[in-house]
Formats: structure tokens, C-alpha cells, sequence
């Protein structure tokens, strides 16, 4: 089952008919060229229909005959979740028949499904078991734009497989002109140097690419005369200028965090008290990872009568309005500014933690993870230090392949390696069953607190009573045996504590998902037993330890901490 259950209500107000929408008019061009060429790339603007018209289309055209599926990846699970809910709902069918979706440690689908929605970085896990991915006759790979890690990793396993099935159909569907660069990807020949052979002279392209009209509405964007200083306040301030000097429809408001959100609620909610009498009413609604799931939906529902709702890559944020009328945005800084903006975010692939994909590359057979056939390659240090990592947890060699059976029982089990190696060594420590629940705890996604409005003080008194002075994982730890034990799973000893229900009980099924793993690796856990003794908070340490050596840091004279490799200082805070 999903770990939230929600109806349709919500979606309707945010699309338009199928019929409607501006992919409708290409549907039969659409067809043509992903049934003659390899690849397709679709280029619209956000609410053209891409994500939830070309699967319907596929299915209606054939594409799920001898039992195939089409695949549709995204890089959040988030957006898998509620993209697969609003076809199945067009579809008219139950979630997780003939539409469903799969996420870490949630399948909501069934041996009926015919379109499944998935992450990327989920679809790269299923090809350990099925490296050519079969079970699909297309995949479309949604958002291209964003270039996450997982889908650049993706698309590179994604061109090796199509030279071992050219019947298989691949979709890129993108926001943004990237398309002649994911075409040219696609053309080139790999540099790989892992036994694959050159394939020929032959120049046809790989693929075709398709435009689509994204917007049916104008959007009049403005920027500000000069920079502001507080750029909370000026937000503040523009959307009670909108409010009162504009026509009638919603704000978004675009912030950096939970607490700067926080704020501009509470400041929108008490200036507005002040308005002139006969002002129409204002609805300023939160939205951030942290609010639990009937939170964030709320800011769905239709607002009041005579009220308006207010809710919190810039061209990306102006495709936001203009889909059912005209529209405004609201640039909080100058135009110079804004043309001075490179126009794309740096590819993750070039910044962030390379390790967990390295892992899964070796798991596949990819040994030379150097030539593997990028987007755009990595920094060598970044592959340098992603190796040297793996090698320090025991899950390569030293010659860079996958030990056996540590590091390929670590790219099996579904969570990062540092705690893939702690989860395994857990046994030797006598705390496998606290190590199991950490790693529930810590694999969810978000937060396990909820804070309501006013309700700050509340949410601090409740987390000082599942509080470890040994730090966080031995907290979230108490949390969990408390849920489970006293507080009887129950829904209503979380609201007591300002914990997500939703999200605990997601956490015991994770829990469950792990164990599973382990015991098919034969590590058994006997929970019918209730030991006297659990293991100790010194005991759950060491074993965290033998997996997060490298976050580890000593304390130098001066009261700063410098981690264990060297290189970097660490200054000791108050907890709050």
C-alpha cells in the first residue's frame, strides 16, 4: 500500500481536459516518430501534458501488447507518486492495475500494470536483475532537465542497451532547448573501452526531436529597479502589493527554506489583519518537505469564497502561472541580475557524492566507471574519492572490482553504502535490531516532526523527550521503540508528540523491507524474543562507526573538530 492515501480531488484544478492541453493537437506526429526512430526528445513548457498524455498515448497505440510495459522515470518520488495517481484517474482505473508506480521501498503496482511510473534512480536498481531492461517497450525518461545523477547515470546505461535492443523506444521529455545536446549524446559513439565493439559507419541519427506549445497564456514578468536588501520582507511586501492593487487569483511565493516560509506565513498573515476593511481575505499556506502529507495537499483544495490563497530555475518558476489564464511573475531582483544567471544548474553528476552510483555501475558489470558513457563526465576527484571510499568500506578490491560477498550484498540492499556496510556488520556488535531501525529512520526521505501553527514550543518539548545525549541516530532510535512500544502504533500518540504518523509507519514497513534483505543474504534477527538486555548506546556507535569512519573527527586544542582524512575543520555548536 501507498503510505498515504489520496483521492483526486486535488489535481483536477491544476489541469486541464486532456483534450485541451497543447500536446493534444501533435498526438499522431508524436506516434510517428517514436515508432521510426530510436530515440525522441519532446521539448514543452510545464503544463503542456507531456508526463501524463504520452503514456496514455503509447498504450492506446500499441505499445503494451505481449505483456510490455512503458516506463516513465522521475527524479523525485513525489512527483512518480502523484503523476501516476492523476492517469490512473484518466485511466479509470484503481492505482496499481493497469497504472501504478514504484518508489524505494513502496510498489504500487500489480501484474496487470501497463504503465508505471518510477524513479530513475529506482529503474537503475531493476537492472541488476534485468540489465536490459526487457520487461519495457518504451521508457521515457521525465524532467531530463534537471539532470539528477540518477538520470544521467540513466541515460548512459540506457544508450548501451539500445545497441543490444533496437526495438526498444526511448522518450527524454524536457523543459528546457537541452534537446540537441541529448540528441548529440545519443549520435555519438561510445568511448568505452569494456570489450563493446564499434558498431559500423553509419551516420542516420538516433532520434528525432519534437516542440510542443506549452503555454496557453501569456506571462508578464517584471523585476525589480534595484536590489533588495531583505529579500524575505520585499516577498512579503509584493504579495501584499499584488494582493491589493491586482486582480483576482493565487500567489506563489518561491523561498530557500522551512524557516524563511515559516516567517513570510506569519508576517502575510498578520499584515494582512491590517488591511482596509472590504479587502478581499488572504490564505497564506506553508508547503515544504517537513509538513506531513494532508498539509501539503491542502494547498490544493479551492480556497474560501473571496478569499485568495497565498502558498510558498527562475524560467521554470514563471511556467508556474499562465495555465488556465493569464499571469504575472514577480522577479525579486534586477533584469541585469537574471541575464547575469547561468542558464542551467551545474548537472549534479558534477557536484555531489558519487559513490552510490559507482557501486551500482560495478554491480551492473561496469568495471571502468572512467570511459562509462556520461552526459557529461564527472571530476576526477569526484570519481577518485568515490573509489577510494567504496575500497575504505570493503566493497572494492584493490583493483577496483566488487568484493564478494560484501560489495555486492552492499549495492543490493536499498540504502547508501556507509549504511549499507553498517547494516552488515551489525551482527558482530550484538545490535542488529537497533541498526535496522536506524536505518528505517534515516531512509524515509523527511522528517519524522511535524510543527503546526503556534505550535514551535510544542514541537521542541517533544523532541527533548526522545532526546540522546550521543546525538541524533540513538534519538530518532528512542522515537521509534516508544511509537511501536508505548505509544501502540497509533495515530493519535503522534499527533500527542508532533510526530508524522504517516511517515512512522512507513518506517516500520522500511524496517521490515531491510530485514528481508538480510535474511536472503542468511543474517537472521530473532525478534520473538524479547531480550533483557538491548544493546547499549556505546555498542550502536562503534558499528555506526565501522560504516561512517569518514565523518568522524577529532577534537584539536582550540576546541574545533578536524575530520579523520584531514582537511577539514568542524566547529562544535549548541544542539537545539
Amino acid at each position: 500500500m501507498a503510505d498515504f492515501d489520496l483521492g483526486a480531488s486535488f489535481i483536477p484544478a491544476l489541469h486541464k481536459p486532456s483534450a485541451l492541453l497543447p500536446i493534444a493537437k501533435h498526438r499522431d506526429s508524436l506516434l510517428y516518430l517514436i515508432e521510426t526512430n530510436p530515440v525522441t526528445i519532446v521539448v514543452g513548457q510545464t503544463g503542456s501534458g507531456k508526463t501524463t498524455q504520452i503514456p496514455q498515448f503509447l498504450e492506446q497505440a500499441g505499445w503494451c501488447e505481449d505483456g510490455k510495459l512503458i516506463a516513465i522515470t522521475q527524479p523525485r518520488r513525489v512527483a512518480a507518486t502523484t503523476v501516476a495517481i492523476r492517469v490512473a484517474e484518466e485511466f479509470g482505473c484503481e492505482l496499481g492495475k493497469e497504472v501504478g508506480y514504484s518508489i524505494r521501498f513502496e510498489d504500487v503496482s500489480s501484474a496487470t500494470t501497463r504503465i508505471r511510473f518510477l524513479t530513475d534512480g529506482l529503474l537503475i536498481r531493476e537492472a541488476l536483475a534485468d540489465p536490459l531492461l526487457s520487461r519495457y517497450s518504451v521508457i521515457m525518461v521525465d524532467e531530463a532537465h534537471e539532470r539528477s545523477i540518477s538520470t544521467d547515470i540513466l541515460l548512459g546505461l540506457l544508450k548501451k542497451i539500445m545497441k543490444r535492443r533496437p526495438e526498444l523506444r526511448i522518450v527524454i521529455s524536457s523543459a528546457t532547448l537541452q534537446a540537441e545536446e541529448f540528441l548529440r549524446f545519443f549520435d555519438s559513439h561510445e568511448s568505452e573501452s569494456e570489450g563493446s565493439s564499434s558498431v559500423g559507419n553509419e551516420t542516420k541519427p538516433a532520434g528525432a526531436i519534437i516542440s510542443l506549445e506549452g503555454r496557453t497564456y501569456p506571462i508578464d514578468v517584471l523585476y525589480l529597479d534595484s536590489p533588495a536588501e531583505d529579500y524575505v520582507e520585499k516577498a512579503v511586501d509584493t504579495v501584499l502589493n499584488i494582493h491589493t492593487e491586482e486582480a483576482e487569483g493565487d500567489i506563489l511565493v518561491f523561498l530557500t527554506g522551512r524557516e524563511e516560509i515559516d516567517n513570510a506565513v506569519q508576517m502575510i498573515s498578520e499584515r494582512a489583519a491590517d488591511l482596509r476593511p472590504g479587502t478581499q481575505s488572504t490564505l497564506a499556506l506553508p508547503l515544504y518537505a517537513g509538513l506531513s502529507t494532508e498539509q501539503q495537499m491542502y494547498v490544493f483544495e479551492e480556497a474560501p469564497e473571496n478569499t485568495r490563497k497565498i502558498i510558498a530555475a527562475a524560467s521554470q518558476r514563471a511556467g508556474r502561472a499562465g495555465r488556465t489564464k493569464p499571469g504575472k511573475c514577480f522577479r525579486l531582483y534586477t533584469e541585469d541580475d537574471y541575464r547575469a544567471l547561468p542558464d542551467m544548474n551545474v548537472p549534479e553528476i558534477q557536484r555531489t557524492n558519487l559513490a552510490p552510483f559507482i557501486l551500482q555501475l560495478k554491480a551492473l558489470g561496469i568495471d571502468n566507471v572512467v570511459r562509462f558513457n556520461y552526459l557529461i563526465p564527472p571530476p576526477a576527484e569526484l570519481l577518485s574519492k568515490a573509489t577510494e571510499l567504496l575500497f575504505s568500506l570493503g566493497a572494492l578490491d584493490e583493483y577496483a572490482k566488487l568484493t564478494k560477498p560484501l560489495g555486492m550484498r552492499m549495492a543490493e540492499l536499498v540504502v547508501e553504502p556507509m549504511m549499507a556496510k553498517t547494516l552488515l556488520t551489525a551482527s558482530s556488535f550484538g545490535c542488529l535490531g537497533e541498526i535496522l531501525t536506524i536505518a528505517a529512520m534515516t531512509s524515509l526521505g523527511g522528517s519524522v516532526w511535524v510543527q503546526r501553527d503556534g505550535e514551535k514550543k510544542q514541537l521542541e518539548s517533544a523532541r527533548r523527550k526522545f532526546a540522546a545525549e550521543e546525538g541524533d541516530h540513538l534519538t530518532l532510535l528512542n522515537v521509534y521503540h516508544t511509537f511501536v512500544g508505548k505509544g501502540k502504533k497509533e495515530s493519535r500518540f503522534c499527533h500527542e508528540n508532533s510526530l508524522n504518523f504517516k511517515a512512522m509507519t512507513r518506517a516500520v514497513s522500511i524496517r521490515a523491507q531491510l530485514k528481508r534483505y538480510l535474511e536472503r543474504f542468511g543474517i537472521q534477527l530473532d525478534e520473538s524474543l524479547k531480550l533483557s538486555s538491548p544493546a547499549t548506546s556505546d555498542q550502536i556507535r562503534r558499528c555506526l562507526t565501522t560504516g561512517y569512519f569518514a565523518h568522524a573527527a577529532r577534537m584539536q586544542p582550540d576546541g574545533s573538530f578536524q575530520n579523520v582524512a584531514g582537511g577539514t575543520t568542524l566547529m562544535r555548536t549548541q544542539a537545539h
